[in-house]
């Protein structure tokens, strides 16, 4: 009996140890059931292609018909492109090229962006789908009854507005200066299918837009561009034309076509 008190403080002891090690155990206090939060998904890129080199020397010569008259040395300066300068070329790359010929100079850029999303609830195609978004409304493009098309959760882009563009302050006119104000479809419209307008089977959403602006007395330069996100990176196309003529109008049709071409090369050459 002389030893129960000395059984009874080591069983104390133990106890009091015991107790101490559950405090120091971070699962202590955590619950049977309690929801486990799973960070979003990555995008599907995670780097970004030279954009100098993006683009196909045959493309160039293509789009950049003023080079061709000039020196073997001058044309692989214009065609070698100027690299946009940028402080993190992980997330944002881009390029521009210029040449000048007689009838017209032509100025041709990309840009190519990589969203990452910094909070685990929001995937970087989630955030990339928000950066997108802004681009386009950004672009105010037509639409009918008054809204602004914009990206559907899918993320598919579809349909064509209905109505045209209207001038900005700026001086910027629409695609199709002669089309019907009222913003009639009908098939009597040649010109229908150029004005600005989102853009089928290019990435997960695109849209074109088309500027046309004369600034002072110097002759009137027109702008096509094309702007498209696949996964987590966002691509801008920009391609100008100015006349030497003051009198002269770029073809909104020819520098559409040429525009969408590029950015179908461009998404291409993310997918391999």
């Amino acid at each position: 009996m002389a030893y129960v008190p000395g059984v009874a403080l080591l069983v104390a002891l133990v106890a009091g140890c015991s107790a101490g090690s559950d405090a120091d155990d971070p699962d202590a206090d955590s619950k049977p059931g309690s929801p486990t939060v799973t960070a979003a998904p990555p995008g599907k890129y995670r780097t970004l292609p030279e954009s100098c080199r993006a683009v196909p020397r045959s493309t160039l010569k293509d789009l950049l018909p003023g080079a061709a008259d000039l020196s073997e040395e001058q044309q692989d300066k214009v065609y070698e492109g100027t690299a946009t300068v940028t402080y993190d070329t992980d997330r944002k790359v881009g390029c521009r090229w210029k040449s000048d010929a007689p009838d017209a100079s032509r100025n041709l850029s990309i840009d190519f962006e990589r969203v990452v999303s910094y909070d685990p609830a929001v995937s970087d195609d989630d955030r990339a789908r928000e950066v997108y978004a802004k681009k386009q409304d950004a672009a105010a493009l037509p639409a009918s009854d008054g809204v602004t098309p914009s990206e559907t959760p899918s993320g598919s882009a579809s349909g064509s507005p209905s109505s045209t563009a209207s001038g900005s302050p700026g001086g910027t006119s629409s695609a199709s200066p002669s089309a019907d104000p009222s913003g009639s479809t009908t098939g009597t419209d040649p010109d229908e299918d150029l004005r600005p307008r989102l853009l089928d089977e290019l990435g997960d959403a695109a849209f074109l837009n088309d500027e046309l602006t004369r600034a002072g007395s110097t002759a009137q330069h027109r702008t096509v561009s094309v702007v498209f996100r696949t996964s987590n990176v966002i691509v801008t196309v920009h391609y100008t034309e100015q006349p030497a003529d003051v009198t002269g109008v770029p073809d909104s049709r020819e520098l559409q076509e040429k525009t969408q071409a590029l950015a179908r090369k461009l998404d291409e050459t993310l997918s391999d």
